[in-house]
């Protein structure tokens, strides 16, 4: 295990390995070695590390299991230029770490920005995905349709200012990254499962070299770069693939609104929504986002 795993609780039961896909390095951390793979994709602006609550179970339940940084975060590689982060590398990237498994369909696990992705590559690429489970991620129709309502955009407003070259870089670096641990202070619920020591490896994987650059990169690739009107052209391709989404409804940065109208882009769709979670679900309650992800896989995959 790296410096990383040994900064940082909870750990022992993963180890990380570089992986090469799609012509990047990538730090994957790895658990189990069961014939599925749960790939688990996280979000803005975390690191693979935001899955150590789920790892230990699903490798228990039998699930290889691999959630790496993704492109620009943490120990990953950080290509240069905002049409690097287009959805369509992003996408690349997925099945790029597919082949580096040697698996021909995966479980796509995604939060936030992870989640957008796993939408969309379950969208363009369902022979390569056996079931796709959401963690406080919206369907970008869903979205598409809710940022033009006052309750979703006045929550949005930051992706406008992600928008602008190299400010919002240096207010998130500034004092150590303070802002970044500000978005985690101000959203989490629970200092105990998500407590300052997490926060604080967020903060400086942050303030990398060339890390917070790549992370907004992502904002601006999708409105700038025009990667959100590209994907709209395509239309929205219903899901057919069982699909689960799991909701924290103190969500201060989406909308619970976003999940409505969902069942008409996803024909096997189950819902849970958690009173007591926010935005970063799974590191607010792990335990019970953990067992409700267990038990839809086992009733929907037998597993």
């Amino acid at each position: 295990m790296d410096n990383v795993g040994q900064q940082v609780p909870d750990t022992e039961a993963f180890a990380f390995g570089q992986v090469q896909a799609n012509q990047l390095s990538f730090r994957v951390a790895m658990a189990g070695a069961g014939e599925r793979l749960a790939l688990c994709l996280h979000g803005f602006p975390e690191s693979a590390i935001s899955w150590r609550h789920q790892m230990r179970p699903l490798a228990q339940a039998g699930y290889r299991v691999w959630a790496p940084d993704l492109r620009g975060y943490g120990g990953t590689a950080r290509p240069t230029g905002i049409e690097a982060y287009s959805i369509e590398s992003l996408m690349e990237d997925v099945g790029g770490l597919l082949d580096a498994a040697q698996v021909k369909r995966a479980i796509l696990v995604g939060h936030d920005w992870g989640g957008i992705i796993a939408w969309y590559y379950a969208m363009r690429n369902p022979s390569r995905v056996e079931a796709l489970v959401i963690l406080n991620a919206p369907h970008p129709a869903c979205f598409e349709r809710e940022v033009r309502r006052w309750r979703q955009l006045h929550r949005s407003w930051y992706m406008g200012v992600f928008q602008i070259p190299w400010l919002p870089e240096v207010v998130l670096s500034a004092l150590h990254g303070y802002m970044i641990g500000r978005i985690f202070e101000r959203m989490r619920m629970e200092r105990t499962q998500l407590p300052d020591t997490i926060v604080e490896l967020y903060r400086q994987q942050a303030c990398e070299p060339g890390a917070l650059t790549g992370m907004i990169n992502y904002y601006r690739a999708a409105f700038r770069g025009g990667g959100a009107w590209r994907q709209r052209s395509l239309g929205y391709q219903k899901i057919e693939i069982p699909t689960f989404v799991i909701w924290g409804l103190q969500d201060q940065a989406l909308v619970a609104q976003n999940l409505d109208g969902l069942s008409g882009f996803v024909r096997d769709l189950t819902v849970v929504t958690m009173a007591d979670a926010g935005h970063f679900v799974h590191e607010d309650q792990p335990e019970q986002v953990t067992r409700h992800l267990l038990t839809w896989l086992h009733d929907n995959l037998g597993s």
